[in-house]
């Protein structure tokens, strides 16, 4: 360790222990939470957070359907992930470019750590890419080493061979041994432990430079080709510290994970925040599995997007209705709310049966990615769950805002972060402006696109997220829709199809809706059209089983003109497109608004 390295390590620690002064002189009423440790990286992170809580639960991974959950510690943890990181340098891979790619498990979850804990930059990859859109990244982010699950194995081996890459070592994480050119993931944990055992101190006494570049995110952006973000451990450091002063993560916490690993929300928010804590992460074996898992895991948070929560929610209420119970429960929903009121909640007796749907300890869930529906926030929270919206982008490694527990707003994304900065620009006559966030947290920029990253963080530090909203006197940020997606009539007003697609989603037989600008030729102005794609069997409930195409377009229409009647002119929907086909949507699941076939009719 040189004396140069000690001095920058020592100044990453004051900024981190500012940050944290700055937590404690926070004086707004919902910061409630000022336990927060300094933190310089990830590294730093997870070895403290080893001497805290070595002997809690870490990690809880299923290795087959029958066999129960099998419990990781915090040593066991930095121990393999220790191994691992001695075995990727001994083979040369000291400060080279590795992806990390497949299903969500502990074997991602040390890999990732082993690579950016003291190896080089890790490159999480999206498992749902093609072979071809795969290899490009690859290539774009000179990869030299890919650490993968086994189904994936053929498609890096082809890539390696083909001589377009720089691929050199493919490990696998489920081989038990070194077959084919293809490495064991646990193999090379065990040849690491044993170089750390004969004194190899290469990874243990690495040192991070919390500045420079250590994770390369793509985004899977739905307005045209992905971007790579560049983003330090400072970035991720400075969220893990901040974000949980709004709400309470405690030691005994076990997060549910679900979202794929190597979207930034599921992996700073559902991954490192709870090794922070001393949490633990209980990994889901699939969406199909999900009410299995919840039951066996029983985990107390779930960090989870609209459509994922909407559907669970819309599920207990189909369940309640077709056992004749949806009136009983709307009545006992409206005594307990009052009874709340007086400090007496019998929520744990009255929705029991709802409650063990998931699991039985669930306390908290945090919904992102999209805007929700706050019905359904409120919804959860009358069964005793507590439901909250938070925001943020891959830029900002990502957390941007959160609804506080002890304060939250379903119609709100939540407030700023402490010593975070939130701002709208540009704001028009109805209030409405670009949101801009700027701290720590905000990206080192796009990778190899300075132009690009120049048109979106400016000469002060302010990152343009491309979001409209506005910010209320309390500090509460609320989302309008996208700057990109706005549809400007001839007489320059703005529709935010964001807004009419909400609307448009609380009918009860609208399972999606996408709402877009038309220039119809027969039309002086832009034609607003709403695509919409209906729940069968909720039509089926209202309309019958022998229902024509014309009764459901009526029935939309009947709808549509409710929501017409309370908009100006300019924002009334005036076509609407029965959808029989799923969207086309991006592998975080949101829709693709440039795509034509989701404009097309059908």
């Amino acid at each position: 360790m040189t004396k140069a390295m000690s001095e920058k390590k020592i100044k990453e620690m004051e900024w981190a222990e500012s940050l944290v002064a700055k937590i404690d002189a926070d004086e707004r009423p919902y910061i409630k939470y000022k336990e927060s440790r300094p933190i310089t990286d990830l590294k730093h992170m997870i070895e403290t957070s080893t001497l805290l809580f070595g002997e809690h639960t870490a990690f809880m991974q299923k290795d087959s359907n029958d066999t129960p959950y099998r419990k990781i510690t915090y040593r066991q943890m930095l121990e393999d992930v220790n191994g691992l990181g001695t075995a990727l340098i001994a083979k040369g891979f000291k400060d080279k470019r590795i992806a990390v790619i497949g299903e969500n498990c502990y074997q991602w979850a040390s890999s990732y750590l082993a690579v950016a804990c003291g190896t080089g930059v890790v490159v999480p990859l999206d498992k749902e890419l093609n072979s071809s859109e795969l290899k490009n990244l690859v290539i774009k982010a000179e990869v030299s080493c890919v650490i993968c699950s086994g189904k994936l194995e053929q498609a890096f081996r082809d890539m390696k061979d083909s001589g377009d890459t720089q691929l050199e070592l493919i490990i696998s994480f489920n081989s038990s041994e070194e077959k084919d050119g293809i490495c064991s993931w646990k193999q090379m944990i065990e040849e690491g432990k044993a170089l750390v055992e004969e004194g190899d101190r290469s990874f243990l006494d690495a040192e991070i430079d919390n500045e420079a570049m250590g994770i390369l995110l793509f985004t899977s952006g739905t307005t045209g080709a992905s971007k790579g973000v560049m983003l330090s451990h400072k970035n991720i450091a400075a969220d893990l510290m901040v974000s949980p002063t709004v709400l309470k993560v405690n030691d005994w916490d076990i997060f549910f994970s679900v979202l794929p690993l190597h979207h930034t929300y599921e992996c700073t928010s559902g991954f490192l925040m709870p090794l922070y804590k001393g949490a633990a992460i209980a990994y889901c074996q699939g969406l199909k599995y999900i009410t299995k898992n919840l039951q066996e895991a029983k985990p107390t948070m779930f960090l989870g997007v609209p459509l994922l929560f909407e559907r669970l929610y819309n599920t207990i209420w189909k369940n309640i209705r077709k056992q004749g119970k949806e009136n009983l429960l709307k009545k006992v929903i409206k005594v307990n709310n009052g009874t709340k009121k007086i400090g007496l909640n019998f929520g744990k007796i009255f929705f029991k049966q709802i409650t063990d749907v998931f699991g039985g300890n669930m306390r908290l869930l945090i919904c992102g990615g999209a805007a929700i529906n706050p019905e359904i926030l409120n919804g959860f929270r009358n069964f005793g769950i507590l439901a909250l919206q938070g925001y943020g982008l891959t830029e900002c490694a990502p957390m941007g805002a959160l609804n506080p527990d002890q304060a939250p707003n379903p119609s709100s994304i939540g407030v700023p972060f402490p010593g975070f900065e939130m701002k709208a620009i540009d704001v028009n006559e109805e209030g409405v402006g670009e949101l801009c966030l700027r701290g720590d947290n905000v990206m080192m920029g796009y990778y190899q696109m300075p132009e690009e990253t120049k048109q979106v963080i400016d000469e002060e530090g302010w990152f343009h997220t491309g979001d409209l909203g506005y910010i209320d006197y309390k500090g509460y940020a609320y989302i309008t829709g996208r700057k990109k997606n706005v549809i400007i009539t001839k007489n320059g007003k703005n529709v935010y199809p964001e807004e009419l697609e909400y609307l448009l989603g609380n009918i009860t037989f609208v399972e999606e809706a996408f709402v877009f600008g038309q220039d119809l030729s027969d039309e002086q102005d832009i034609t607003i059209v709403a695509s919409i794609k209906v729940d069968q069997e909720e039509v089926e409930e209202i309309l019958g089983s022998d229902y024509t195409e014309e009764d459901v377009k009526n029935l939309v229409w009947k709808e549509v003109d409710k929501i017409n009647e309370d908009s100006p002119f300019f924002r009334k929907i005036k076509k609407v497109i029965l959808r029989k086909k799923d969207f086309e949507k991006n592998t975080s699941n949101k829709l693709i608004r440039f795509a034509e076939g989701n404009k097309k009719e059908e």
